[in-house]
């Protein structure tokens, strides 16, 4: 039914017209053809003077009331150091570019208006005039050429490249049909190197290099990207298939990741995301509900988030490249470093994919120091005799014998450390096997494999006195003998705080 309306209403309209051109041929035949075109092209010329004056006024005051909400106007200035300068270049030429619209504008419909047809008027023919030619050659040439060298003192001063001695944050983006795979250097501030020969979906999607100690602690952001403020900042960007585009519109800067073409751009971060919204508070329009349905939901600049959006047209997901960047202190900052693991450690370490398996990390050297320092520290510290037993959770054998496996030499080391910094502490070794075997045999290997672990020590320097060990084979469990997850519990060689 409603299309049938439709239909009638547009019909009727053509009728009206129809009738209308009728009634005009018929008042030029009463009144003369020369009379009704002048009355035609007074009331055309008027209408166009008039057109230009509302045109001209809804346009300059369109500006004037959505400025608030265009980038580089009202709470929307930029968040980054470079970013005045991209807004500066845009204004001049916002302002060059009004100037010339508004007037050509005000000529072409004034033009239209003194210059319509009257009785008694003749067109002037003019072949060529060098005034006018020198005046809309020179004066553009002028404008364009200080627009030119604005621009190009701002390219210079945004896209220069850093040096090695620079101090810089550099993360890595790979755009992908649809979203980001965003590398984050770790604590040594460095991105490891990638090939592409070592890309293998679903195992090493981006070719991380696992040998080159650099991509050790490497991390793969899977969430919200944190940037610290008042840092420079160095986006490496990539593609692994079809054109996208990196754009931080808070912060001036947008470039196309290109497959097999890597590009980049430098930025640094001077508002944090909750100065920028402490900003947008003072604007009324940013204080209502941010969900219109829900009138008592946040406003609107309590849940602002600056955002990383891809500016092509990429595909029908498009809209999903979409991530949330935090631009925090320092502080803040580091904090969230501490709470990130390694890709390479939580996903690589130890698999077949690992490239180091079988051998110690100088952090997990590191570490196993510290965890065991703690552990005797706490040993010392109770009254409890309990607690004066330490488990040696890094010394290992080869299978069914005595000798020590060359993984176990970093905790020995560490604790022959502690021990030379506690010269009066004495401690007996026990060596503990699961239930497997016979149980004089697995007496026989505990109590060998402690001797191996005092020998060691022995030989490190200690002295004799300190040092007794016992075995204790298969009679003190301490997991389930009946599970593979229980007999590795029970192989273990503890020590034991005799006295202090």
């Amino acid at each position: 039914m409603t299309g049938l309306i439709a239909f009638l209403i547009i019909g009727l309209l053509a009728v009206i017209v129809v009738q209308i051109g009728k009634v005009s041929d018929l008042a030029a035949k009463i009144r003369g053809e020369e009379e009704v075109a002048q009355q035609s092209n007074d009331r055309t010329a008027f209408w166009c003077v008039a057109f230009m004056v509302v045109f001209l006024i809804l346009g300059t005051g369109s500006m004037y009331y959505y400025k608030d909400v265009m980038l580089g106007y009202g709470p929307h200035v930029s968040a980054s150091e470079h970013g005045g300068l991209i807004d500066g270049l845009f204004h001049s030429t916002l302002i060059v570019t009004y100037i010339v619209f508004f007037i050509t504008h005000v000529l072409l419909f004034w033009y239209a208006y003194k210059y319509r047809s009257r009785e008694g008027n003749k067109a002037q023919f003019i072949s060529h005039n060098n005034t006018i030619e020198i005046i809309w050659t020179v004066i553009p040439a002028i404008v364009l050429t200080f627009l030119v060298v604005k621009g190009l003192v701002a390219w210079n001063n945004i896209m220069p490249d850093l040096g090695p001695d620079d101090e810089y944050l550099e993360i890595e983006a790979t755009g992908y049909q649809f979203g980001w795979d965003i590398r984050h250097p770790g604590n040594d501030g460095k991105l490891g190197t990638k090939d592409y020969r070592l890309i293998r979906p679903g195992v090493n999607s981006l070719g991380i290099d696992w040998t080159d100690d650099k991509s050790m602690d490497d991390i793969l952001l899977q969430d919200v990207i944190y940037l610290p403020v008042d840092t420079t900042v160095r986006v490496r960007i990539t593609s692994k298939d079809v054109l996208h585009n990196f754009y931080l519109p808070h912060f001036r800067v947008k470039m196309d990741a290109i497959p097999g073409l890597p590009t980049y751009f430098i930025f640094r971060p001077t508002t944090t995301t909750e100065e920028y919204r402490q900003e947008l508070r003072k604007y009324p329009e940013w204080n209502e509900p941010y969900d219109v349905t829900d009138p008592e939901s946040e406003p609107r600049w309590k849940v602002f988030e600056y955002e990383l959006a891809c500016a092509e047209l990429c595909g029908t997901g498009h809209y999903s490249m979409r991530r949330i960047l935090k631009i925090v202190s320092q502080e803040e900052y580091n904090d969230w470093l501490l709470g990130l693991e390694s890709t390479y450690m939580t996903t690589v370490r130890g698999t077949d994919n690992d490239p180091r398996k079988g051998q110690l990390l100088d952090i997990e050297i590191k570490d196993r120091a510290i965890e065991l320092k703690s552990d005797f520290q706490n040993a010392l510290s109770s009254e409890n005799a309990i607690d004066k037993t330490i488990l040696l959770k890094h010394v290992f054998y080869d299978t069914g014998s005595e000798a020590l496996s060359d993984l176990s030499k970093h905790e020995l080391d560490n604790l022959t450390n502690i021990m030379k910094a506690n010269p009066t502490v004495k401690v007996e070794l026990a060596g503990h096997t699961d239930s497997q075997g016979e149980d004089t045999s697995n007496l026989a290997l505990s109590q060998s494999r402690a001797e191996s672990v005092m020998n060691y020590l022995l030989n490190k320097g200690l002295a004799a006195n300190r040092l007794t060990y016992t075995g204790h084979g298969e009679t003190l469990p301490i997991g389930d003998n009946g599970t593979d997850a229980g007999k590795e519990q029970n192989r273990r060689t503890e020590l034991r705080i005799v006295s202090q």
